[in-house]
């Protein structure tokens, strides 16, 4: 394993050390692990606060500031954050309009910010909740029972955090990440296996000449082993899967997101985006936004996932609405 670390249990107080001096506009609380928008608790907002285990990077840590999330909970590498440290974020950010967490289904993260709602509620803060369950590769994985949160998470941070700076309440922010949530569809394809810290070693055997279908942002197993393929056909393959899960009348808009799942350079990136754009032109869709590059990574996994949100100009309003934070900024 080669890594720029010092220690393997260390890693992510570290880097939270790194984030606290790259932007002094967040607070970052390295012992209990929580990064908040510097200005929070924002009078008569709803708290938009979302998290999960680490080495997923930009999320959720990138996307807390003016426009997204309020705060993020990281937990270890791919390991769900505590409840008492849910609980910490979320009184953080409550000024009293209630909280909304946005969570990814994976087993642990859905059970304690379950805990950590309840723990809210008896200190009378209002909790909504948007599970995220957009993968649309497995019914269920090693990690979750039903689909796994995955791409779509952007979106729904994006929209349902512009939605809150209008001052809507915490149920109308939570079922607008709902409704972004259900309109998704992502599928994902792995090249190579990723390496923990702390395992020190990929986390599965992948020959050269083989793909992983469908995988997990863990690494978990997709829906099968193929021979690798010209990205063409890569590309279409998952847009079939994505299409034929959530189908999209022609006519129909969408945003688009080709992520990065940690290894996979941009130039690689932008000619799969190309690929995918063409097929969606073809069905009819107009892709009406789309995001390229590394949002939602799986550490060093080389891979890409493809994310498909019918959008509607609701949607896109708030999609379009001023954002700043470390790794999404328009509109300020």
């Amino acid at each position: 394993m080669k890594k720029f670390i010092n220690d393997p249990a260390a890693v992510v107080r570290e880097a939270l050390a790194g984030v606290a001096a790259a932007h002094p506009d967040l607070r970052v609380d390295i012992e209990q692990q929580i990064v908040v928008r510097a200005d929070a608790p924002v009078a008569g907002k709803v708290g938009v606060l979302s998290g999960g285990g680490s080495g997923h990077e930009p999320l959720h840590g990138g996307f807390v500031g003016l426009g997204m999330l309020d705060a993020a909970v990281p937990g270890e590498v791919f390991t769900s954050p505590v409840p008492d440290q849910i609980l910490a974020a979320t009184q953080a950010v409550n000024a009293g309009a209630g909280v909304v967490h946005i969570v990814k289904n994976y087993t642990g993260d859905v059970m304690n910010f379950q805990m950590a709602a309840e723990l809210a509620g008896d200190e009378g803060i209002e909790v909504q909740t948007v599970l995220v369950d957009d993968d649309v590769a497995v019914e269920d994985s090693t990690w979750t029972a039903g689909r796994r949160g995955t791409g779509a998470t952007v979106i729904v941070e994006k929209v349902a955090g512009a939605l809150a700076e209008t001052g809507a309440s915490a149920a109308a922010v939570a079922a607008a990440g709902s409704r972004v949530n259900e309109q998704s569809a992502s599928f994902a394809v792995a090249l190579t296996a990723c390496t923990t810290p702390a395992a020190g070693k990929p986390g599965f055997e992948l020959p050269d000449d083989e793909i992983e279908v469908g995988v997990g942002i863990h690494g978990e197993p997709g829906r099968r082993r193929e021979k690798l393929r010209p990205a063409r056909e890569i590309a279409a393959m998952t847009v079939e899967a994505i299409l034929g899960a959530k189908p999209l009348s022609a006519g129909s808009e969408a945003i688009v997101l080709v992520n990065g799942l940690g290894g996979t350079p941009l130039i690689e990136l932008y000619l799969l985006y190309g690929e995918v754009a063409a097929l969606l032109d073809k069905a009819g869709v107009r892709v009406a936004r789309n995001l390229v590059g590394n949002y939602v990574t799986s550490l060093d996994m080389a891979g890409m996932s493809v994310t498909v949100c019918r959008a509607d100009p609701e949607i896109l309003r708030l999609w379009d609405a001023p954002v700043r934070t470390p790794a999404l900024r328009w509109g300020v």
